[in-house]
């Protein structure tokens, strides 16, 4: 009765999927347990965030999680805004397999 999850996704929608690795200080933490941390677009599921960093850096990806953060509003002197809501994954990596943030650094 669940869902059934796509196998196949348009490989010329993949590397639009992942925006910008984020890189702050819980990210930085979370490297050590081979955890990565990217800003997706807001309409990319699951299955679509592992085959998009499966195929871009040839790496073996056991879980993503997701989080849709939301918009959040600020001030400066007397204009008001908001800030843009965007939806980040956390990519858990397996053993052995690594993604190089920063190459030849």
């Amino acid at each position: 009765m669940g869902r059934k999850v796509p196998t196949e996704f348009d490989p010329r929608r993949l590397p639009d999927i992942i925006r910008q690795p984020l890189v702050n200080e819980k990210a930085t933490r979370m490297l050590e347990y081979n955890k990565y941390t990217f800003e997706v677009v807001s309409n990319a599921t699951k299955p679509e965030v592992k085959a998009a960093i499966e195929s871009l850096f040839s790496v073996k990806v056991i879980k993503v999680n997701t989080h849709l953060l939301p918009a959040k509003s600020h001030r400066v002197g007397k204009f008001a805004g908001k800030r843009p809501q965007y939806k980040r994954a956390i990519v858990t990596l397996a053993t052995g397999d690594e993604i190089k943030l920063f190459p030849d650094v």
